[in-house]
């Protein structure tokens, strides 16, 4: 395979169609077409970030299967470029492809934490815990720069409100001293994403993401903050990290996560056209046997939108995964889970505003 046939640094390998405009539809951006005619060189590898204006920030989830009642994005669009994320099909809401779009065009919702605390100042909100990065990671290298999701933590902890928290990126250390506070009323637990004990496995999955070195210390710094912290072997993917199952369970366990979960890759929509392209280019060698694993797992298809059977598929290889995911709990986890965070700081602290009145 040459080199050149791969884009380096990014997880998909090309821009798919938008399944949502017409094939007719025109999509332009006059500044680059304009420079583009005037000789200059444009890099269009560079990541854009764009401002956009939501109403409302919490959304309500109604699939009953993702273990979250409300979510909140601060970002749409992500630069970590996993191949496998079922977050790239939603990009195309916003007119954009879920292949390289998802990664190079990030839609910045500065105002989440104004939204955010309109939301939690209603009267008629009964509090439950918001999962922030339901869709994308809201410590993506924009974070950085933007800050919005410390802004967001500032807030949840002001209103004494629950929230956990969904990431791969070890920029979440950044906001310990937030996290420490929000802790001491058990108002926060984190997820921490790890799919591979191999940082070959991890950059050509995940290129963008943080090393694997660097999200086990996360593990353990947040654990020994006294922070839980559950980590998401997710997604396993058929002979490319089903065969470290056990090993990630006992290192995360021995690093001090509480608890494990997991999925079993599902490649819905855009996902699959993207996943087959990139799995052909960086993996040829087994590309055709994983493709037809993931489907022996899903009825012979590479979708599955089945509620409560998408999550964990279906059949021989699916069942052996799921079997190694329950030793591992058993062998690991046995004595340990994660807490109920609190919800009822919030509720006291709404009477204590209205009494002042």
């Amino acid at each position: 395979m040459s080199s050149k046939s791969v884009i380096k640094g990014r997880g998909a390998q090309k821009n798919v169609h938008n399944r949502f405009f017409e094939l007719s539809h025109e999509m332009r951006n006059d500044f680059l077409e304009f420079c583009e005619k005037e000789g200059e060189i444009v890099d269009k590898n560079k990541t854009l970030y764009l401002p956009v204006f939501p109403k409302t920030i919490v959304n309500k989830v109604t699939s009953p299967d993702v273990g979250m009642a409300y979510s909140m994005n601060m970002y749409q669009g992500c630069e970590h470029g996993c191949i496998y994320c079922y977050a790239r099909n939603s990009h195309e809401y916003w007119g954009y492809s879920a292949g390289l779009d998802f990664e190079r065009r990030i839609l910045v919702k500065k105002d989440a934490p104004k939204l955010l605390e309109d939301f939690l100042k209603k009267k008629s909100w009964n509090p439950q815990t918001i999962v922030m990065s339901g869709n994308t990671d809201c410590y993506q290298p924009a974070e950085k720069e933007f800050k919005i999701t410390r802004q967001c933590l500032n807030v949840f902890l002001k209103y004494r409100h629950p929230v956990a928290i969904i990431t791969k990126n070890s920029l979440i250390l950044r906001d310990l001293d937030i996290l420490k506070a929000l802790a001491e009323d058990n108002l926060v637990a984190v997820n921490i994403s790890i799919t591979s004990l191999s940082e070959t496995t991890r950059r050509i999955l995940e290129p963008r993401t943080a090393t694997i070195k660097k999200r086990l210390q996360v593990v353990k710094e947040l654990s020994d903050n006294g922070i839980p912290v559950n980590v998401m072997l997710a997604p396993i993917i058929p002979s490319i990290n089903s065969h470290e199952i056990l090993p990630l369970a006992k290192t995360v366990s021995e690093h001090g996560a509480l608890s494990i979960a997991h999925t079993i890759v599902r490649l819905n929509g855009a996902i699959g056209s993207i996943f087959t392209d990139w799995i052909h280019k960086t993996l040829p060698d087994r590309a055709e046997k994983v493709l037809h694993q993931i489907e022996d797992c899903h009825g012979g298809t590479l979708n599955e939108s089945r509620f409560g059977i998408r999550m964990r598929g279906e059949g021989k290889i699916a069942g052996q995964i799921n079997d190694l995911l329950k030793l591992a709990k058993l062998k690991y986890f046995r004595d340990t889970s994660m807490p109920s965070l609190n919800t009822s700081l919030h509720r006291h602290y709404k009477t204590g505003q209205m009494s002042l009145f």
